[in-house]
């Protein structure tokens, strides 16, 4: 067996980790609410206001979405974490180890670690936790797609935990650090998705005490809490006794809660709040930008008119979201030209491609056939108008956003595109999407590492998981694409992975699949509390060192 990548002790990672992480939160985002001077408490109940769609189920193994994620981090952990810089770290799982043919993991479990309905954590829960989301009744999408290559676990004793895969997975310990794949008691799974959905049972520091939907989750604190999260910045229970999870769909009213004192933490701010919080007060700003992708508009490649690369790339050319996104933004986003978030080192970047040229634009859709015009402007082709369809999903998308989609909507008009935006709800849009009535879509997807893209754009990604969702919208369907992707999931070696997902990259850019807009966006505003922080796997806040200062 290979050395283990980490074979440290829980608490012994923590604190090596403790340091930077702190550095890099006081530099780059003020988490605290630093300019209080009343000292932080034990105790009390912290009100956090959510934007995001409200759940359907709050077990994050049945299809697998940020806002359960956003949740359940305060609930349960996954066997791995991961740092600043991309490094791997124990957690549930103490150390590992991987065969010289990359077939069978090893994982070395905590011990003496229990739920908090009491059921021991132990080789046997990992067994059932990956049986549970590979079961097509789970109805998962994003853990499903993880662990496409595991075939089995075996139970080796109460401490270690076998992995076999069908194939090499170069990506197995990025996808095991994720919120989707955390680990939740047997005990609350043999209850049935109904149950395990109003409240999933895990290790974490709290625990769901009751749901009232559309209004809000009660969180109380696990008094017996003993994991010790890699990065966390003292032992034992949290501080807080309580957090109530409101959801609050507007974002000024979000906001005005803050200020107010009604709520402590939000998510989901405008950009002109966040730019008020990053430039000094009583609000601070927690600025953790998601890995893996960027935010985007893919382009249905699996049908007309995107079908063709030429009228792709004259959408491309005609859109001119630059003028938006700094008008819109007031500087809080950066523009992108690449598939992967800027948080990855692998990231490759092509200005070149996405300069606006409504000329060029013009001539591509007139070689294209797109010639005639209807009495509105709109071009036709054989009697047909060219049409795009632009679902919107008003639970994922900020008003400034949507916003940046309706100049998007007037500038393609220009060149004779009817681009017709409908707003949705999430369960609306995933229908829509489902239907495949859609040519545009803005699809946020969050995967740690590069491998998101197999999940984006391999063809397998087309097929819907057993939820019913698919990933790969711009249905890109490129067997050269596909086997660089299976080599790039398999290679252990850094600088050939490395090689083989630019290469990944550069096929899906000069393709005009995708529109690259800014990273993926975690702000989260808070007042009159300190230690908010995010994990660094997919930026969700955690509560664990949390004291209210007010």
């Amino acid at each position: 067996m290979l050395a283990a990548r980490r074979a440290l002790s829980r608490r012994g990672a923590a604190l090596a980790a403790l340091v930077p992480a702190a550095a890099l939160v006081l530099a780059s985002c003020s988490s605290d609410d630093s300019s209080s001077s009343a000292e932080p408490q034990d105790g009390g109940t912290l009100v956090y206001a959510t934007g995001d769609a409200e759940p359907t189920c709050l077990d994050p193994h049945v299809g697998g979405n940020y806002p359960q994620a956003m949740l359940t981090t305060q609930v349960l952990e996954p066997l791995v974490g991961r740092d600043a810089d991309g490094e791997i770290l124990p957690w549930l799982a103490t150390g590992w180890e991987i065969s010289e043919d990359g077939l069978t993991w090893d994982f070395t479990l905590a011990e003496s670690i229990t739920f908090t309905d009491g059921t021991p954590f132990d080789a046997e829960a990992v067994k059932v936790n990956v049986e549970h989301l590979q079961d097509p009744a789970t109805q998962s999408s994003t853990g499903y797609l993880a662990l496409a290559k595991v075939s089995e676990v075996e139970v080796v004793d109460a401490t270690h935990a076998r992995f076999h895969l069908t194939e090499p997975d170069s990506a197995l310990a990025e996808s095991l650090s994720q919120p989707w794949l955390a680990i939740e008691s047997p005990t609350g799974i043999a209850r049935g998705m109904d149950a395990n959905c109003a409240a999933p049972v895990g290790t974490g520091p709290f625990v769901v005490e009751s749901w009232t939907p559309q209004q809000q989750v009660d969180l109380v604190r696990n008094d017996d809490y003993a994991t010790a999260a890699p990065e966390a910045t003292h032992e034992g229970a949290a501080h807080l006794d309580r957090i109530v999870w409101r959801f609050i769909p507007d974002a000024a009213t979000r906001y005005a809660a803050l200020q107010s004192g009604e709520v402590q933490v939000i998510d989901n701010p405008q950009p002109d709040a966040i730019a008020t919080a990053q430039a000094g007060g009583d609000i601070s700003d927690v600025d953790a930008p998601r890995p893996g992708s960027v935010n985007r508009l893919e382009l249905n490649s699996g049908q007309a008119p995107f079908d063709d690369v030429r009228v792709r790339e004259a959408f491309v050319r005609a859109a001119d979201v630059d003028p938006g996104i700094e008008s819109l933004y007031a500087g809080t986003v950066t523009r992108s030209y690449s598939p992967l978030s800027s948080s990855e080192p692998t990231a490759v970047s092509d200005e070149s491609l996405f300069g606006t040229d409504p000329d060029a634009a013009q001539d591509l859709l007139d070689e294209a056939g797109w010639t005639e015009r209807d009495a509105e402007g709109y071009r036709t082709k054989d009697g047909q108008r060219l049409t795009v369809r632009f679902p919107v999903s008003t639970n994922q998308s900020v008003a400034a956003e949507q916003s940046l989609f309706e100049q998007v909507q007037a500038n393609a008009k220009a060149v004779g595109f009817e681009v017709v935006i409908t707003p949705l709800d999430l369960s609306g849009w995933y229908e829509a999407l489902g239907a495949n009535e859609y040519e545009i879509v803005s699809a946020p997807y969050t995967k740690v590492g590069p491998d998101v893209l197999r999940i984006l754009y391999h063809s397998s990604g087309i097929v819907p998981a057993p939820s019913g969702y698919f990933a790969n919208h711009a249905q890109v369907s490129d067997p050269a694409l596909d086997e660089i992707l299976d080599r790039a999931a398999e290679v252990t070696d850094p600088t050939e992975r490395a090689e083989l997902y630019a290469q990944a990259q550069q096929t899906v850019l000069d393709g005009f699949f995708i529109l690259p807009l800014y990273d993926q966006q975690n702000h989260y505003l808070t007042r009159g509390v300190e230690g908010v922080r995010t994990l660094h796997t997919v930026g969700t806040p955690t509560f664990l060192d949390t004291q209210l200062t007010s």
